[in-house]
């Protein structure tokens, strides 16, 4: 096949990941912006090598004529989250998308693979438009924790390096870190409460001072420079006490100092 010819069919595939990206990350972002929990910390996402497809095609003995039909991962994300329960919830989410349609889901998180590999895979149908018109498209969504990634990239290394005869020995250092990764799924799964009100408490209190510092900043247009710098004066002093209502109260304080001056503005 003609190198120009594998551009003309992977190129969909790099538009559907990049969107796909942007839009999970806006998922992400969504959850912030209201200062709460979100059950997806991070997303990267890939389209396959023109040789990673060529060892497919032998691995699984198929023709390349047509083989965008016959591999359904040649555009693929990964979605990492912080607790085994988080992976579940992004799966809901992705099912009541519209954009997004399920082909086939397999859980090994609970049938975890007996080499210890844990993961939730999706094959969900995505629309892209192109300049020959609308195609739809297969896509693999890997869904997984932290710790479940590093194992996985790990294990991927070492399969790619031995092509599938991996040395004994290796393989039990990697069944024995696969349980180590689930006791510590679960482990983190126990304080899983905790880690969520302290990282929510870091969010909220990280777009207070963001609205405070903003509201500072338009000040110094508008207001009496020493009457700004006492402003600016009382905020670190409250910072540093590290006291979150106190925080919250100077904000209101200010956004009304603010709004004030806006408008004396437009007068």
């Amino acid at each position: 096949m003609e190198i120009q010819l594998w551009r003309e069919i992977l190129d969909p595939y790099t538009l559907a990941v990049d969107e796909l990206v942007v839009k999970f990350n806006h998922i992400m972002d969504e959850y912030k912006h209201v200062g709460a929990y979100s059950p997806i910390e991070q997303v990267t996402g890939r389209v396959k090598t023109i040789s990673s497809i060529l060892e497919k095609s032998q691995k699984k003995n198929f023709d390349l004529e047509g083989f965008a039909d016959k591999i359904d991962d040649i555009a693929g994300i990964r979605i990492i989250c912080q607790f085994v329960e988080d992976i579940y919830k992004v799966v809901d989410i992705i099912k009541k998308r519209s954009d997004m349609r399920i082909k086939s889901e397999k859980d090994y998180i609970n049938k975890m693979k007996k080499s210890g590999y844990r993961s939730f895979h999706l094959i969900v149908y995505y629309n892209v438009e192109t300049l020959k018109g609308t195609r739809e498209l297969q896509v693999e969504i890997q869904i997984r924790t932290l710790a479940m990634n590093f194992w996985a990239t790990i294990e991927h290394s070492l399969q790619y390096k031995y092509k599938q005869n991996m040395p004994e020995h290796i393989r039990e250092r990697l069944t024995s870190a696969a349980e180590a990764i689930l006791i510590l799924d679960r482990e983190m799964s126990v304080v899983r409460d905790e880690i969520m009100d302290a990282q929510n408490s870091f969010t909220i209190k990280a777009n207070i001072v963001a609205d405070i510092l903003t509201n500072i900043q338009n000040l110094y247009r508008v207001a009496n420079k020493q009457d700004v710098v006492k402003i600016q004066d009382e905020f670190f002093r409250i910072y540093q006490i590290g006291d979150q209502d106190e925080l919250m109260q100077f904000s209101k304080e200010l956004d009304t100092i603010s709004e004030r001056y806006r408008a004396q503005s437009l007068r």
